[in-house]
């Protein structure tokens, strides 16, 4: 419970025990999934009076939504595409989360550098973007000839280059944005549960009546009803359509990054250049205090229960990338502090070969009970949940009228009265906590209310996460509810006396405990989010 009584995460095993004794088995909706979208279908349930529950097999946000470019764009290659209704969409709700969660999701400045002699040139790209800005109803976008690109970004090799279309975008830490969403839903009266899994769904003649989730501490598994179930589970939603439907259509896309210090390349907004090789886009952007290096765009054909890890060849494809635009300040394996990788669920189409050509929307299906949601893009999660509850709508009881559309509250207090000398960082914490972000600060003595050196964490951000947002795992807090293991050195091994202390005191593990935990985060990121040995070849 926070200072002013409510609830911010549900109880895990609070929650578990009510349900073996019977009470909160009955339910309106159940969703499978913690990720963006079914996060955004939880916000909206609950705004419209339904009993929802969520449930996610791992962490909250540990598949794909903590695990993407970070980018919330309006979509520019899909205008390039043709496709004005998903970029009309994009752009709207780029807007609204701009206004919504501000310190959460910034404006960014892109320079798309125009490459000689290549498709889309200055005069097809203006078009493309004055239609784009009308679109968004801002009036953002201009030309920066090569000198004004170079200042820009000092040392971008301009040989080839003719300039660069310059408008704006969003970037966000998705993983936030999605504990932020879910703070919202639990607030409005959701609930929502981490590491518990739907071993099979409940049919009855043929149709949905539930799903029975695995019991961690008994023999049999705890039988929940509810007249509509949601698969929200992104890539991995065949899997559990097949038990109702055999069909097949989530086309699994692995985009994988690199991150290196700030100091090696420091910029303040995203470049996009065509790679030498293939003529993708790849972008080298600011995101946390570093300078990150992406994607990729491949079929992923490893087994999704595995989590997605860069592989050597990704790895040389991104740096030849950087290093052909920028050969004087030219970086090698040694200088990559971490990597991440994440499996976009794409909706396949016959047609496409090229993984880079799949459509980004997404598509519901709905079989006897069972809504399916997949594919689209984290920007537009509040309409693809809006998508998923109106193909549920026939089974579910009458709806609460309500009038406030917004996914966010409004903190209750301004950046400037919450930290006076540091007003930018104080509405970065109200972006990501809301109103919350007062109690964070005070529930921590003032040693940890500092930015930790080089980030713009604080160990205040670790105490408050395992006190209030369900952290089960070391890795859920270096990885997911704060950024350090992927922003520090050595995943942020240094940090690990003070969490230590923090775990110990809030979330009563013993040294048994603690050992365990270091043990299986640093097994994790190495993993996954390091580089792959140069002799292991998949």
């Amino acid at each position: 419970m926070s200072n002013h009584g409510t609830p911010l995460f549900t109880q895990r095993d609070k929650l578990l025990a009510e349900m073996r004794s019977g009470e909160s088995l009955d339910w309106d909706i159940i969703i499978i999934g913690g990720g963006i979208t079914g996060a955004g279908i939880l916000r909206e349930a609950v705004r419209r009076g339904y009993r929802a529950l969520l449930i996610e097999q791992g962490d909250f946000s540990s598949g794909t939504s903590s695990r993407s470019s970070k980018m919330v764009h309006g979509g520019l290659r899909y205008l390039a595409a043709g496709d004005i209704k998903l970029t009309k969409e994009s752009l709207t709700e780029r807007e609204r989360l701009l206004a919504e969660a501000p310190g959460l999701v910034e404006r960014i400045n892109f320079y798309f550098a125009l490459s000689k002699g290549l498709f889309p040139g200055r005069w097809a790209m203006a078009v493309i973007l004055t239609i784009y800005d009308f679109i968004a109803g801002i009036r953002d976008h201009r030309y920066y000839n090569n000198r004004r690109l170079g200042q820009r970004f000092p040392g971008l090799q301009q040989d080839h280059l003719n300039g660069a279309a310059v408008y704006s975008d969003a970037m966000v830490d998705d993983s936030r944005l999605v504990l932020r969403v879910l703070q919202e839903s639990i607030s409005a009266g959701g609930t929502a549960i981490n590491y518990s899994k739907v071993s099979e769904l409940l049919l009855d003649d043929n149709q949905i009546r539930g799903v029975v989730l695995d019991d961690p501490d008994a023999a049999t598994g705890i039988s929940l009803q509810a007249p509509v179930v949601i698969n929200a589970t992104g890539a991995w939603a065949d899997r559990l359509r097949n038990q109702v439907n055999p069909e097949k259509r989530i086309r699994p896309l692995r985009g994988s990054h690199l991150i290196i210090h700030r100091d090696l390349m420091p910029v303040n907004d995203v470049l996009t250049s065509l790679h030498p090789e293939d003529k993708r886009g790849v972008y080298v952007y600011p995101w946390e205090g570093t300078t990150v290096i992406g994607t990729t765009d491949l079929d992923h054909s490893e087994d999704l229960d595995i989590e997605a890890s860069i592989d050597n060849a990704e790895v040389d494809y991104l740096l030849q990338a950087f290093n052909v635009q920028f050969p004087a300040q030219a970086i090698s394996r040694s200088d990559i502090i971490s990597s991440w990788a994440g499996v976009r669920p794409v909706i396949g189409s016959e047609s496409s070969k090229d993984p880079s050509r799949e459509r980004r929307d997404h598509a519901v299906w709905s079989d006897n009970g069972l809504i399916t949601v997949s594919g689209g893009k984290l920007t537009t999660f509040r309409l693809i949940a809006l998508d998923a509850l109106a193909a549920a709508t026939a089974r579910l009881p009458e709806a609460q009228r309500f009038t406030d559309e917004r996914v966010f509250n409004s903190p209750q207090i301004a950046a400037e009265e919450l930290i006076p000398e540091d007003p930018v960082w104080a509405q970065r914490l109200l972006g990501r906590y809301g109103s919350e972000a007062r109690s964070l600060l005070d529930s921590a003595p003032p040693a940890e209310q500092r930015r930790i050196a080089g980030t713009d964490f604080c160990l205040a951000e670790c105490r408050w996460a395992a006190r209030h947002e369900a952290v089960v795992h070391l890795d859920d807090l270096m990885l997911r509810r704060t950024r350090l293991g992927m922003v520090m050195v050595n995943g942020g091994m240094e940090l690990l006396p003070f969490l230590e202390t923090i775990c110990k005191s809030e979330l009563s593990w013993d040294n048994d405990h603690w050992h365990f935990e270091v043990k299986r985060y640093l097994s994790i990121w190495q993993r996954f989010y390091s580089l792959p040995d140069t002799h292991k070849h998949h």
